[in-house]
């Protein structure tokens, strides 16, 4: 994007091209201007405490855990690891690692006597008989 700028190209086709505002071509030329290169900064805000270690050790408290609760598993982790978590903590934490303890539903095949629809659905055919005395 910053050697589009260079080669001349207008600001307009730069936005169409990369899919950025003005405000970030701007922001990236006084990176370039002021530093002289354009290197990812920082993420700002404090690191996360417990976060690593959390993620790393928690699958294995899970899949032994099966059946605990979220207040069951911020209790065994403060047991097992000396450090307190929270309820949400513990959850965005099961959340990122895709764990889920929801089975998986399979529908079952239609059989005869059903149809796909339901046991209630009315039937793809009707058969018509006559039972008068007449026929």
């Amino acid at each position: 994007m910053v050697r589009a700028v260079d080669e001349g190209r207008p600001r307009d086709e730069i936005i169409e091209v990369f899919g950025v505002s003005r405000a970030t071509i701007k922001r990236y030329l006084k990176q370039q201007r002021e530093t002289g290169e354009l290197t990812a900064k920082a993420i700002p805000g404090r690191p996360a405490k417990k976060g690593d270690a959390l993620y790393a050790q928690l699958l294995s408290q899970l899949e032994a855990n099966r059946d605990a609760t979220l207040e069951d598993h911020c209790q065994m982790w403060e047991a097992k690891h000396g450090e307190q978590v929270s309820t949400k903590t513990m959850s965005r934490a099961i959340t990122r690692l895709g764990w889920t303890r929801k089975k998986t539903v399979r529908a079952k095949a239609p059989t005869e006597q059903q149809s796909p629809t339901g046991p209630q659905a009315m039937p793809d055919r009707f058969h018509v008989c006559d039972e008068s005395e007449n026929a």
